[in-house]
């Protein structure tokens, strides 16, 4: 997947624009956890993606707790700031944590009219 860089942070994602066959760089995402007694998502954090399509320092351990998390990927705005239509103004990939001790990495594949999750190595 390119990158030797580890990240301290719990969670990870790499988003490959599969199209034009590049990583999808500055594509703005937002990480979010589910508040289970009021059935709401409440924001975490804010991020873009490096140059490698990836989102470093995404989340930092502290505070990090088992529950329901999405990580909303901003495809429309991606695909906008290189003057081209899509289909998804945006995706959002749902998940459960359960051992907070883990390092989990969400992975996103993308074109202008699909996109699909991978099980990286």
């Amino acid at each position: 997947m390119g990158s030797s860089v580890k990240s301290s942070s719990p969670i990870t994602t790499h988003v490959l624009n599969t199209g034009d066959g590049v990583p999808a760089a500055r594509m703005a995402l937002s990480l979010h956890r589910l508040d289970p007694s009021m059935a709401i998502w409440n924001l975490i954090t804010t991020g873009n993606t490096n140059e490698d399509g990836r989102c470093p320092g995404l989340v930092t351990s502290d505070g990090f707790a088992p529950g329901m998390y999405k990580i909303r990927f901003e495809t429309g705005q991606y695909w906008e700031s290189l003057q081209q239509s899509s289909f998804y103004p945006y995706v959002e990939i749902v998940f459960t944590i359960r051992d907070a001790d883990q390092r989990f990495h969400v992975p996103l594949l993308v074109s202008r009219y699909s996109y699909s999750t991978y099980r990286g190595s």
